[in-house]
């Protein structure tokens, strides 16, 4: 047996009820089988591949917090800090009913090969709560954040740990576990990413993970003699997300078809009208199924389908597996020639290696949607320095790290046999900074 296959087996028996944790190591794990042969008994003998899977700690911690009528409720917060060879833990704060251990495993352990792909100085963390803001007024939502922060506080810190939101967390919970954290630890300092901009937050932090994704997509079809203006997009998901990877899009010359929350998903033939979607979403926190208010013309659907619809790119921008094997058959059958992926792990594995088989250009999210951690490192930076960029700058910024990230990828496939393979050329791209910081600081 080989040493991944080893290392396979071994996080199988330790995890086996953790499946999006599973699912996550065996995609990075097979994909960095080049590399690891070349390398099996430096790797072997540092036992780095079982030091890369194993998070430095696990937290776990009770959030009692009391909601408007006067009744004590309480969750569970996570903070998962899994590796900080090559900089400070970073990875957002997921708030969401369906979150757990092996979520927030996942999510860290993907994150380190993310923020690896940037190229800035920031390692993989993840955190969050079992908690819904859904439906919760600013009052209910501010005590729990605060009980959150009451706990999460000692762990973090500028140079130690710094959260950034994620689903469920927007500038709202940032701000008042920003406030939390600042009364309790008396300073102020770069703790969390994306505050306001009133007090530290950075320009285009809301818009950078949608536009560094479609920065990276127009990328990869430039290189693959495709030009993006002029195709039909369809895009899963109406959060950040979604919203500003449409937003993009439209401005780079493609037509937004489709778009989905949690409930249904639209269809608008002339093109998603984005400023329905956000007066929905942004503020009124409605669903889409009201969106044909906006335009008659429209289709909304309940349940799953948006993959349905024949495009030429599709990009998952919603939760973890929600483009499942069938989808993948139909988006194929439409003509649909690139995936690139806005949220965590959209794709499931079995997806992922049809589209591949199939011949459709397929970017892996921790490529793809590296843009949105980019910028809260670059956040970071404007944090230590005092100072704060104008939007043409970071945009620029952020911009030139997603085609970096492409170029890097490509390189890293090419040199290891796996040329056009996406998949392979990020999970070795980004393992190959992370174990030569392992191995240079030595067993720690």
């Amino acid at each position: 047996m080989g040493y991944v296959d080893e290392v396979l087996e071994s996080v199988q028996k330790k995890n086996a009820s953790e499946p999006e944790f599973l699912q996550a190591v065996k995609e990075v794990l097979d994909s960095l089988r080049p590399i690891v042969d070349a390398n099996e008994e430096v790797y072997r003998k540092a036992a780095l591949l079982e030091r890369i899977v194993e998070p430095d700690r696990q937290i776990k911690f009770r959030v009692p917090w009391v909601d408007d009528k006067g009744q004590v409720q309480v969750n569970v917060g996570y903070r998962v800090q899994f590796n900080n060879s090559i900089g400070p833990y970073k990875g957002g704060l997921r708030l969401h009913p369906s979150v757990n251990i092996g979520i927030i495993k996942f999510l860290g352990f993907e994150q380190i090969f993310k923020n690896s792909l940037t190229g800035l100085p920031i390692g993989g963390a993840k955190g969050g709560s079992d908690f819904d803001p859904k439906g919760k007024s600013d009052n209910e939502v501010m005590r729990f954040c605060q009980s959150f922060m009451n706990e999460l506080y000692k762990y973090i810190g500028a140079d130690v740990d710094v959260p950034a939101g994620d689903i469920g967390t927007g500038a709202r919970e940032i701000g008042y576990m920003f406030g939390q954290y600042k009364k309790i630890r008396g300073v102020y300092e770069g703790v969390l990413t994306g505050k306001g901009l009133s007090y530290g937050g950075s320009l285009v932090r809301k818009e950078a993970t949608g536009y560094g994704l479609l920065y990276f997509t127009a990328e990869m079809l430039k290189c693959n003699g495709k030009d993006i203006a002029g195709k039909t997009v369809a895009i899963s998901g109406s959060g950040n997300v979604a919203i500003y990877a449409a937003e993009k899009a439209v401005q780079l010359g493609a037509k937004v078809v489709t778009m989905s929350d949690s409930t249904g998903w639209i269809y608008d033939a002339e093109g998603i009208d984005l400023d329905a979607v956000k007066e929905l979403k942004e503020v009124r926190r409605a669903r889409l199924s009201e969106y044909r208010n906006y335009r008659p013309n429209s289709e909304y659907h309940e349940g799953r389908g948006v993959w349905s619809v024949k495009c030429d790119i599709a990009l998952p921008c919603a939760t973890q597996n929600e483009l499942l094997l069938e989808d993948a058959k139909m988006l194929t059958a439409n003509g649909c020639f690139a995936v690139a992926e806005g949220a965590n792990m959209p794709t499931t594995l079995d997806a992922t290696e049809y589209l591949k088989a199939n011949g459709v250009l397929f970017a892996p999210g921790k490529a793809a949607n590296a843009g949105g951690v980019a910028t809260s490192a670059l956040e970071m930076s404007q944090n230590s320095e005092r100072l704060s960029w104008s939007f043409e700058e970071v945009d620029e910024k952020l911009k030139g790290i997603m085609v970096n990230i492409f170029h890097n990828l490509d390189d890293a496939a090419r040199r290891y046999g796996a040329e056009g393979d996406y998949v392979v050329g990020a999970n070795i791209a980004g393992f190959e900074k992370v174990a030569d910081a392992m191995l240079a600081q030595g067993v720690c």
